[in-house]
């Protein structure tokens, strides 16, 4: 009887070892790749008028949800559609002021003249890639190139200027265009991506001029894209 005893927790040891090991062994081949997204960026900003420059460190950031579309067997090629979050300042010596008849736009000669200024948006984001990567569903480490546009609806767009002295001036930019989109490329391997977006809309809406000139600023943004499955 013993022996009988023996004999049967042996094999079920034996049985649940096997499962184990099969279970860790497991291979998803349905895997999806780099879901959720974090960025920060350094913000340019093209086309600027005569004798409008940067100040400050202009960033951004941005996050969001991507899903991934595979398109061969091998998972290797995908489309990705998603949506985000972005906040994004641009930091300069153009001064925008709110008036009775809209808002009117002039150039902070001197530093001295204030602290800060500068213009925010924030974004609800809709980015659309296509994507390569040399990934497999045990590999985790490997090369990414996404291509593509992003798509976005500015919610929130302010100017504010902290002047020399004391206080500040904040108010809602009306000429700020809400609807803006660009061309991304995003490129690196493992943990660390470079990011890239080129407007291909200004900033602000059609026929907002500074003196005699538009204002046709267009922003380029370059930094850093983090991946999560």
């Amino acid at each position: 009887m013993k022996r009988y005893l023996y004999g049967l927790l042996l094999f079920f040891s034996g049985s649940a070892v096997a499962q184990i090991t099969a279970d860790s062994t497991t291979v998803d081949s349905r895997y999806l790749e780099d879901q959720f997204y974090i960025g920060i960026t350094y913000n340019f900003l093209l086309n600027q008028p005569e004798g409008v420059s940067q100040r400050n460190l202009s960033y951004g950031l941005e996050a969001g949800f991507i899903r991934d579309i595979p398109l061969n067997d091998s998972r290797t090629t995908a489309i990705g559609l998603g949506i985000g979050y972005g906040v994004y300042s641009y930091y300069s010596n153009l001064k925008a002021e709110e008036t009775v008849s809209g808002v009117s736009y002039s150039v902070l000669e001197s530093d001295n003249d204030f602290k800060r200024n500068k213009i925010e948006t924030h974004m609800l984001e809709v980015p659309f890639e296509v994507r390569w990567r040399n990934s497999s569903a045990s590999e985790y480490k490997f090369w990414r190139l996404y291509a593509g546009m992003k798509f976005g609806y500015v919610f929130g767009g302010r100017s504010k200027l902290v002047p020399a002295d004391t206080g500040k001036v904040s108010f809602y930019n009306h000429d700020i265009r809400d609807f803006q989109y660009g061309l991304t490329l995003n490129f690196g391997y493992n943990t660390f991506n470079l990011h890239a977006y080129y407007s291909l809309t200004s900033i602000f809406n059609d026929g907002v001029i500074v003196g005699s000139e538009s204002l046709n600023s267009k922003p380029l943004r370059i930094g850093l894209i983090f991946y999560i499955l």
